[in-house]
């Protein structure tokens, strides 16, 4: 008898849809530049040879600020007749969440965090907003066998299963960073825990939001789990159709996380005279946060913030 637990759905998590527009963003994203990720921009320290599986709902691989930076993909869902090399975004966050990891700038529209990192997408989730778990399993699967560096994904389900906590462990066993949004179910109350997972295994970042001011999202999970934050309010980044969207949700914080990640390990091979493991590129990361004023439920080690002068021991505000 088949497992019933396998057919459970993995849904997005709720992000919200401000403003989806056309038109040339020549600047990088408020994201970006809160986290100082062009402090580590440089020659060879911009995502080169970096491997990223977004596991999502697809993306729009011919967008002009994306499509030289697709490396592969995978469709595991049942759209389009299974056809394997199609991931039509039919939702638009995909899109978006590979667009603040990696928008490369070109014809003058916007840049991710790591505008030169490789992208593997990986659809796990249809038009309707959610997936079948053994999908997502099998695009982390699917990760593992492609050797990526990072696995990026911005979804989640209330309750753990054994294979999914098993091909996560999976994953970071081989090496790979796993970066998780934290969900969207918070009350605005540190004290109250929401659990969503995979976000919650202790394997993975997981990564809550703030606003453009250092403020934790009222909608932001809190728990002790948490890892980071990042910006993830009002957050300009690629959508469907050659657009541009502002979208809201731990999503959002999540891609500037795992693009932090790709700059780290760049920075770290030049550092070091080597790559870092998974459990090294992690102590980078926590090495390169801003503790905030508030509870550590809702921030985790705090705010990633990646200046030149926090490598040096130091922060400047």
């Amino acid at each position: 008898m088949k497992n019933k637990k396998e057919d459970i759905n993995v849904k997005l998590l709720p992000f919200i849809l401000h403003e989806e527009f056309r038109g040339k963003q020549s600047k990088a994203p408020y994201g970006v530049e809160m986290i100082k990720a062009k402090s580590l921009w440089g020659e060879g320290t911009q995502g080169e040879g970096v491997k990223i599986a977004v596991i999502d709902s697809g993306c729009d691989i011919n967008h002009e600020s994306l499509k030289s930076n697709i490396i592969g993909v995978r469709n595991f869902t049942d759209e389009d007749g299974k056809n394997q090399n199609i991931v039509t975004d039919r939702v638009g966050h995909g899109t978006h969440v590979v667009g603040t990891i990696a928008a490369n700038g070109n014809d003058n529209t916007i840049l991710g965090v790591a505008p030169k990192a490789g992208i593997y997408v990986l659809k796990a989730i249809d038009r309707t907003g959610s997936g079948k778990l053994s999908w997502v399993i099998n695009a982390i699967y699917y990760a593992v066998s492609q050797n990526v560096d990072i696995i990026s994904m911005s979804l989640g389900m209330p309750q753990s299963t054994e294979k999914l906590e098993k091909a996560i462990k999976e994953a970071v066993n081989s090496g790979i960073s796993v970066v998780c949004a934290a969900g969207n179910e918070g009350d605005g109350n540190a004290n109250d825990f929401e659990y969503s997972y995979p976000a919650a295994y202790k394997e993975v970042i997981s990564v809550g939001a703030v606003d453009k001011k250092s403020i934790p999202a009222n909608f932001s999970n809190a728990n002790l789990n948490i890892d980071v934050v990042a910006p993830g309010v009002d957050i300009l980044s690629t959508y469907p159709n050659n657009q541009f969207a502002i979208l809201s949700g731990t999503s959002m914080a999540t891609p500037h996380v795992s693009g932090s990640l790709a700059l780290l390990k760049n920075w770290s091979r030049e550092e070091f005279k080597r790559d870092l493991n998974e459990t090294e590129l992690y102590a980078q990361l926590i090495k390169h946060t801003k503790l905030l004023q508030y509870s550590r439920a809702v921030q985790g080690n705090g705010l990633v913030y990646l200046s030149q002068n926090k490598i040096k021991g130091k922060i400047k505000y």
